[in-house]
């Protein structure tokens, strides 16, 4: 099955050579495109440098927009699966086999690589695991999914599901949005215990203030999905 990696990257130009090297020595049998988005640093001129497939945006769309871009990437292109990787490091392109596994055998149309089902590698802090183990009770309440990392960017997705993103998905901190709007349109979501890494340069986009937030906006959006129980499809 033909397979794109999606690589979201916002100011990673110290991280995004060391990501697209691992990414090509590990997994030589898939393709990738970055999706620049619109970085104030060196970023796009690393991706033209070292001769990467990339596309720039002309303005800053955030991770939401970002990824949207990349599915219709691989939506016009005619991708059987696309996978979100992020630029900064922090994925193993090791578990790229078994993220894809159950969508090849026909079991899961979006599988999310979760770094606590056999909690191993890096965890993230305290207050974070905190605001996605309450995320994920409200998946499970309210969408009838149990996840156990619902804000793993380390996913991948079906061509069924490609078409869906590439028309519908969501915007500012979109992972467990996107979980409760597959789940509501009827498609399969499953698991995979993957080992994650620390990120070895830049600063995240999530503050300790913006995790908070985060969580407030997103279990909202959550809630009226179900309130609304609208199915895309």
């Amino acid at each position: 099955m033909r397979t794109l990696v999606i690589i979201p990257a916002y100011n990673e130009a110290e991280n995004i050579v060391n990501t697209v090297t691992t990414l090509t020595t590990t997994c030589p049998f898939v393709d990738y495109v970055i999706i620049n988005d619109c970085s104030k640093d060196d970023t796009a001129k690393i991706c033209k440098e070292n001769g990467y497939n990339f596309v720039s945006l002309p303005i800053n769309l955030g991770i939401g927009g970002g990824m949207q871009t990349g599915y219709k990437y691989a939506m016009e292109n005619g991708y059987d699966i696309a996978i979100q990787f992020d630029g900064d490091g922090q994925h193993n392109a090791e578990y790229i086999k078994d993220i894809i596994k159950p969508i090849e055998d026909g079991e899961a149309d979006l599988v999310i690589g979760s770094r606590f089902i056999n909690k191993e590698g890096f965890q993230t802090s305290f207050m974070r695991r905190f605001g996605i183990n309450v995320l994920g009770a409200v998946l499970r309440i309210c969408g009838k999914v149990k996840v156990t990392d619902a804000t793993s960017g380390f996913r991948a997705a079906s061509r069924p599901v490609i078409e869906f993103f590439s028309n519908y998905y969501a915007q500012d901190y979109p992972e467990p949005e996107a979980i409760i709007a597959t789940s509501v349109s009827g498609f399969r979501i499953k698991e995979v215990p993957v080992v994650m890494n620390e990120r070895t340069a830049g600063v995240s986009s999530i503050s300790s203030f913006k995790s908070v937030y985060y969580m407030v906006k997103v279990t909202l959006a959550i809630l009226i999905y179900k309130l609304v129980g609208k199915r895309w499809r």
